[in-house]
């Protein structure tokens, strides 16, 4: 028999709740937050953090905008201890930050985490033990009674001891451990028995953190549960309902935001979702995703680089580069389909956000979010490889070297970068697109150059006379037309038995004053063959022109056959350089 075997498992029993309201509930605001990455986090490190990593995270936490930190565990671990006492004598703890610390239902553990929180000017005590039928019945073999007992010795010591610490604000927590695997009617009886010692207020209310310690079924049935366990707790006006859901099914995210629509008020998680196993609730991304619906979350990601510079720093773990917001490439299109509707959608953005203004609805195909938002770049945006468009390629240079390449021009160069990239067999960067386009338009081999020209007009026609470099020799060409191209092109068709024919022509410069250079794409029609040049030039005539003498060396016809060359003729006259308007 294989050992793959889905036989040996149930499906988790769902609650017949016919009348259940979530499902027709929205995420109006945002929760209270707390982060728990120094403790949850941190235990499931391969390496836990050192002092430094640990004050390096906490400052990170509170630049942030977090309210509620759990900065550790300090009967369990002498560093913990010695990091909050730390945090406290040094006054490093924020007036609006209150630290929380965890601790098991025994006397000895209950009192070390006192003895650390001296001094504190709030703080919040995190008691917890498993409820679960499989904890009770597997590894505590006890019975509801004694696991009930557990919890209401613990609330009671923790109760004397704040009695006895009357200098700092207590606020109390309770975890019923694996709730989410605990018969919902006995979570309610052990969390109604805890608060019972505790009798809080409205105005000093209990936290009940209610968690998924292991993932175990679809997140609508943890909403299901969540709501009951809202309906059906005693003291709700007194309560704040916690949820700390962890992801081994990969619902982490979808499991707390289901869990604040049937009625929570707060949710404690970690960045990124570090955590035990397949890790934490990942507070970042519940976080944009509530931002994505234009709702503040009350959490500043906007230097979403620096924040994973100091996360990886810290749990010396790194970001998946697809992970939800954060990850590298999740602003990366490399599908050309994908890149060509971004770049008309941010074209479009940029035209009508400077007049209908910054609250304007962000509407960008495939981008959920302007990434300027959380401190990235569109330079950022779209990368180039195999399987990119001419969108994608059009957009990384407009927005890095400023060049506006027409649609026929995109389409022109697009294969030349799939070449690439296919040869290579890796993403190809903006530095690179840039050295292909001027390899393949403007530093062309062979090229022919223009030396000098002479322009007039008369009777509304243009004369033009002009004398080209070709392989060191030079030729004169004289002709007339309706603009100075026109009779440039001309003057060229004299000289060969082909047919050369301007069919689009674009232009611009390359900046924002009279002294920046002009680029202009040409493309021509020889014989019924499309082909393309660039030319750049502080003479925006002297640009078209050698557009169109890059397009000839390019196109295969010519240069094969050696028209020009065979053309060439040794005239020596003056012509001085001129500049005049295109038509």
């Amino acid at each position: 028999m294989s050992d793959f075997n889905h036989k040996k498992y149930r499906p988790f029993p769902s609650a017949a709740k016919p009348n259940r309201r979530w499902p027709d509930c929205v995420i109006e605001s945002a929760p209270t937050w707390c982060s728990v990455d120094l403790r949850d986090g941190n235990q499931a490190l391969i390496e836990p953090m050192n002092s430094k990593q640990k004050m390096d995270m906490f400052q990170l936490l509170v630049d942030i905008g977090f309210k509620e930190i759990e900065i550790g565990f300090p009967a369990a671990s002498q560093t913990d201890f010695d990091f909050i006492r730390q945090l406290i004598e040094q006054k490093l703890i924020p007036d609006d930050v209150t630290i929380q610390v965890l601790t098991q239902a025994r006397e000895p553990l209950i009192s070390r985490s006192f003895e650390s929180l001296k001094g504190a000017r709030s703080a919040i005590i995190h008691l917890y033990n498993s409820t679960s039928t499989i904890q009770r019945e597997r590894v505590f073999k006890l019975s509801r009674n004694k696991i009930k007992d557990i919890a209401i010795n613990g609330a009671t010591l923790i109760r004397d001891f704040a009695n006895q610490q009357t200098d700092t604000e207590w606020q109390f927590q309770y975890s019923p451990e694996s709730f989410t695997q605990t018969e919902m009617d006995y979570a309610i009886e052990v969390c109604n028995a805890v608060v019972d010692i505790w009798q809080p207020t409205p105005k000093k209310k209990v936290i009940l953190n209610l968690p998924a310690t292991v993932e175990v079924s679809t997140p609508n049935v943890y909403a299901d549960q969540i709501e009951t366990f809202n309906d059906k707790i005693a003291y709700r006006d007194c309560i704040t309902i916690s949820l700390h859901t962890h992801n081994d099914r990969g619902c982490g995210v979808a499991a707390a935001e289901l869990g604040i629509m049937a009625g929570a008020d707060r949710i404690e998680g970690t960045l990124l979702g570090n955590g035990e196993r397949t890790g934490n609730m990942d507070i970042i991304t519940m976080a944009m995703n509530l931002y994505s619906q234009g709702i503040d979350p009350k959490l500043n990601l906007s230097k979403m680089d620096l924040m994973i510079n100091v996360i990886e720093r810290c749990t010396q773990l790194p970001v998946h580069p697809r992970h939800p917001y954060a990850g590298e490439l999740v602003f990366a299109a490399f599908s050309g389909s994908h890149q060509d509707a971004i770049n008309k959608c941010l074209a479009i953005d940029e035209q009508e956000r400077p007049i209908k203004g910054i609250d304007f609805p962000w509407q960008v195909a495939y981008l959920p979010i302007d990434p300027r938002d959380i401190g990235r770049t569109y330079q950022e945006v779209i990368r180039i490889n195999s399987q990119s468009g001419k969108g994608g390629i059009a957009y990384v240079l407009e927005q890095n070297y400023g060049l506006v390449l027409p649609r026929w021009l995109q389409v022109d160069f697009s294969p030349h970068v799939q070449k690439h990239a296919e040869e290579s067999g890796e993403e190809v960067s903006t530095e690179v697109i840039h050295t292909l386009f001027q390899n393949t338009y403007l530093n062309v081999d062979k090229a022919i150059k223009m030396e000098r020209y002479q322009a007039s007009r008369i009777n509304d026609y243009d004369q033009l006379t002009a004398l080209l470099v070709v392989n060191g020799n030079h030729i004169e060409i004289s002709s007339s037309g309706l603009g100075l191209l026109d009779a440039f092109i001309g003057g060229i068709n004299s000289k060969i038995n082909h047919k050369l024919v301007l069919v689009d022509y674009s232009e611009h410069t390359l900046g924002k004053d009279e002294k920046a250079d002009a680029i202009t794409y040409v493309q021509l029609s020889i014989d019924g063959h499309r082909c393309c040049g660039v030319g750049c030039s502080d003479d925006i005539v002297g640009a078209s022109f050698q557009a169109v003498l890059n397009a000839i060396v390019r196109d295969n016809i010519i240069c094969n056959k050696n028209h020009l060359l065979g053309a060439i003729t040794n005239a020596h006259a003056y012509i001085s350089r001129s500049s005049c308007c295109l038509p």
